[in-house]
């Protein structure tokens, strides 16, 4: 049997309970993120210390801009957002503060919010980026939620690594 739930906002939301876990658990990760270089000088910030060149200001980028804005607001959402082509969002230019990039990324995140508390999480994408993610199979918000968690999640990790190999700092030690 197959039920008609309503739009987030109109009637009681019957995913509020799980709703709030997810977000809450993308919250989380996302304030791990932040609290992982929390700290560190703009230089540092900039510095990359992997063979790939990332940095860590790319990284909050490529997540405020390829992740946050791309999965919720261009797919999610259906909005006309720019977007970084190819690996633009990794590259901060030189006259960008780090402060800027990242209440982008707290921005994103809080419009990423709004977008998931209007969706019903079983909705279906408004866009469907077939053109960049040939023959990924399309999947609602919820799956879309769990996507965005576990990368930012992975992030968060990279992000303790390379804090650590930037100033010996440990974000998270467990012992």
């Amino acid at each position: 049997m197959t039920t008609t739930r309503p739009p987030a906002g109109e009637g009681p939301d019957p995913w509020a309970a799980e709703r709030c876990a997810l977000l809450d658990a993308l919250r989380a990760q996302r304030a791990h993120v932040l609290a992982a270089l929390d700290g560190l000088p703009e230089q540092a910030l900039r510095r990359p210390v992997l063979p790939s060149g990332w940095t860590c200001l790319g990284l909050v980028q490529h997540l405020a801009l390829d992740v946050e804005r791309f999965w919720f607001r261009a797919v999610v959402a259906g909005e006309d957002v720019d977007l970084a082509e190819g690996d633009g969002a990794w590259r901060v230019p030189t006259g960008t503060p780090a402060a800027a990039v990242l209440d982008a990324y707290r921005a994103e995140a809080a419009r990423s919010d709004a977008v998931v508390a209007a969706t019903p999480l079983d909705a279906p994408p408004a866009r469907w980026p077939a053109d960049v993610f040939p023959g990924l199979p399309r999947r609602g918000l919820r799956a879309t939620v769990l996507h965005v968690l576990t990368e930012t999640a992975c992030h968060a990790g990279h992000l303790d690594a390379a804090r650590e190999l930037l100033d010996g700092h440990q974000h998270l030690v467990l012992t």
